[in-house]
């Protein structure tokens, strides 16, 4: 069974609020309504409300158990606009500003996530990253004692569960960061596994990947960050609550492939096993998830953004709805508690 299917009758038991920014997007509008058919929570579309109705009327959507809110009309309005004031006005904000900046659908949404009003949030269907993603880092805080933020694609190889959790991989970070620190990628490293934890339940195996492996001479400054992060990750591993393996830097046939691993005498937990693959940066691992996902006919989701207190994810423009309403799954099954999820 799928990653997705198994969250999915797991949330049915825990159903979640999950708004969505770019409501007026048909994609959208299906994915919402995939999400309230299967009873996992409470769909919310920010937009428009009259563009929905007219649009879900032509697609044959049924709006049922889905709630529509117009930002501009909405009763939450000024509140949200005092609180993003509150957070801004260092930064030069002023009131005015801060009103107009929180009508927007994204930083509406972001706002209704950092006062509990929603339980996670999924965008990007019709805005590109560079503007959706600072509406999120700009409305809710940090997680406590993590200081980086970054982004987990999950790609789900239904017909290869030889690879990852049972066909699923945890790639990161593939959105976020262009260049991260050795220190960066640690956290990124943890905040990844813990992810995987949650979600599945099983021990993550991170592989913090490199074009050599184990190398004696790293006058390479890319493969000696690698090197370096991997013990930083080791260190920060030691205070956590779950079981977590981790190796690197390696090379991806070595973290993916048993005999490539014995070939090049590599015997940890994670060599030919890795469920949690992370990049030396951002140019590598988006080019290494596009590819795997079309040439090998997975799928993906996410990317899922990690390091902040409350969860969402943001989608690629080019999503179609089942990779939205997989992502929202996710999103919600982030939102629940790990004991009830996995019980």
């Amino acid at each position: 069974m799928s990653l997705i299917n198994k969250l999915s009758q797991q949330l049915q038991r825990h159903p979640k609020r999950i708004v969505f920014p770019d409501g007026t997007d048909h994609r959208v509008m299906q994915a919402a309504r995939q999400f309230a058919t299967k009873r996992l929570g409470a769909p919310i579309l920010i937009g428009e409300r009259q563009k929905i109705k007219e649009t879900a009327l032509r697609l044959d959507i049924s709006l049922t158990n889905i709630r529509l809110i117009n930002p501009v009309r909405s009763e939450e309005l000024d509140s949200f606009a005092q609180q993003y004031f509150k957070k801004r006005k260092e930064r030069g904000v002023t009131e005015k500003e801060a009103l107009e900046t929180v009508s927007k659908p994204n930083y509406f949404a972001s706002m209704m996530l950092a006062n509990s009003q929603a339980d996670g949030l999924v965008f990007g269907a019709g805005t590109p990253a560079s503007e959706a993603l600072p509406s999120l880092f700009r409305c809710l805080p940090m997680r406590d004692n993590v200081k980086t933020a970054s982004s987990v694609l999950i790609l789900d190889l239904e017909n290869r569960e030889e690879f990852g959790i049972n066909g699923s991989l945890f790639l990161s970070d593939c959105a976020v960061l262009p260049d991260p620190n050795a220190n960066q990628l640690a956290e990124i490293a943890i905040s990844t596994a813990s992810m995987a934890y949650h979600l599945t339940g099983e021990t993550p195996r991170v592989a913090l990947l490199s074009y050599s492996t184990h190398s004696t001479s790293q006058s390479d400054p890319s493969v000696s960050k690698m090197s370096e992060a991997t013990v930083l990750a080791i260190e920060k591993a030691r205070e956590l609550y779950f079981p977590i393996e981790i190796d690197g830097e390696v090379q991806a046939d070595v973290a993916l492939d048993k005999y490539a691993a014995k070939q090049k005498e590599v015997s940890s937990g994670v060599a030919g096993r890795a469920n949690v693959l992370i990049f030396p940066n951002l140019h590598s691992s988006n080019i290494a998830a596009k590819m795997v996902t079309i040439l090998a006919g997975g799928d993906s989701y996410g990317q899922i953004v990690t390091g902040i207190s409350k969860p969402a994810a943001q989608v690629s423009r080019g999503s179609s709805a089942h990779d939205i309403f997989a992502t929202a799954v996710i999103v919600g099954a982030q939102a629940t508690d790990r004991e009830l999820l996995l019980a």
